[in-house]
């Protein structure tokens, strides 16, 4: 029997899946540098603008919040070029007086895109970006054919401003330093009942991204990073098995979540005790575990039956893969089993394959492996 773990994640060398699917230096410098950029921009830019655009004087700095994989530290660096790319969502903020003072409040959001999509269009034309407007919840700059970031447009309370200018004032800083020092503590103290979303074809809808994030963040707190990174291993399956769809990153989480059992030192046997348990998962249904609203929302219903089922189906032949892999005695073998999962990431390293007794895999995993079909096969299936 065989354990993979070391070409999963290692401590000490550089070649595995986990160190191979992070951003590199340059590309997650260049996506920092962008959302600087593009901060300030709408900073500066922004308040004169919404006047223009609303007929009144609109006086407010807006506030960001990074959320998504990027601020859960999920994100992983594209597996197919093109058409993936690496996403950061950057979400602006502004006071709830901003829909209720403009004369047709209905039209709030839509001037909330022009003022903002006008902004940024100086900002892309300058740096040779694209800007993208056809998303129905976010401003999108294409900063390269591998990246790009999202910037949802949030309304929220006015106190929270308040309490920025008023923190501004005590420190002697600047609005945008405090802004700067804040958001980390502002952000936990939000109403959850009161931020909204601008939409494009719906006005505004109730949404707040906190709650996901708490959860993820309370869930790696109690079950450890390993829950992260096989978080992480499945991303990068999806991405090399669908070059566009594939089950989406917050399905991945809830759905690994709710079966997740840490293994020491075992990577390779806490992602087959998951993808053992994945496709009942999906097809029980999935729903989203941070909604306290009634009724809770589904994150399969998102989804048609067939692509659910061809969500399940492959995710058991990652499991035929793993479960062969692990009661190998090839090394080569189970390099060529894994590339054929996850790509050329996964690192055809043999020589760093550990045989293990079969008393000690067990000793690792919740149960005895099942039988595989897969094993005695020469080749990749």
């Amino acid at each position: 029997m065989l354990n993979l773990s070391q070409l999963f994640y290692s401590g000490t060398e550089k070649d595995c899946l986990l160190a191979n699917i992070d951003l590199s230096p340059n590309q997650k410098e260049a996506m920092e540098d962008a959302q600087k950029l593009v901060r300030q921009a709408l900073r500066d830019g922004l308040p004169a603008t919404l006047g223009k655009f609303a007929g009144e004087d609109v006086a407010t700095h807006p506030r960001f919040f990074t959320q998504g994989s990027w601020s859960y530290k999920t994100i992983n660096s594209p597996a197919i070029l093109p058409p993936q790319q690496a996403d950061l969502d950057d979400g602006a903020y502004l006071p709830l007086s901003f829909v209720s003072e403009i004369q047709k409040p209905s039209h709030a959001s839509i001037i909330y895109f022009e003022a903002v999509e006008e902004v940024l269009g100086l900002l892309t034309d300058k740096h040779g970006w694209k800007l993208i407007t056809d998303k129905p919840t976010c401003t999108r700059i294409e900063i390269s054919s591998e990246a790009h970031i999202d910037i949802p447009l949030y309304a929220i309370p006015d106190h929270e401003f308040a309490l920025l200018k008023e923190a501004a004032s005590a420190r002697r800083l600047t609005l945008d330093r405090a802004i700067d020092m804040a958001e980390q503590d502002a952000w936990t103290a939000l109403p959850a009942n009161m931020v909204l979303l601008a939409h494009r074809e719906n006005d505004w809808i109730s949404s707040d991204p906190r709650p996901i994030k708490q959860w993820f963040t309370q869930q790696v707190a109690l079950k450890g990073e390993q829950l992260r990174r096989i978080v992480r291993y499945l991303k990068a399956f999806r991405d090399f098995q669908w070059r566009d769809g594939g089950p989406t990153s917050i399905l991945l989480m809830a759905a690994v979540a709710s079966v997740f059992e840490k293994r020491d030192r075992r990577d390779d046997v806490a992602l087959l005790d998951v993808v053992r348990q994945l496709p009942n998962v999906l097809r029980d249904g999935v729903d989203h575990p941070a909604d306290r609203t009634e009724p809770v929302e589904s994150l399969t219903a998102r989804f048609t039956k067939e692509e659910i089922e061809e969500f399940a189906n492959k995710l058991g032949v990652l499991c035929e893969y793993l479960s062969a892999c692990l009661q190998s005695s090839n090394p080569a073998q189970a390099c060529i089993w894994m590339q054929s999962q996850f790509g050329p990431r996964f690192p055809n390293a043999p020589a760093r394959i550990a045989g293990v007794t079969a008393s000690e895999t067990i000793a690792s995993a919740a149960s005895v492996y099942a039988a595989s079909p897969l094993v005695g096969r020469t080749e990749a299936g």
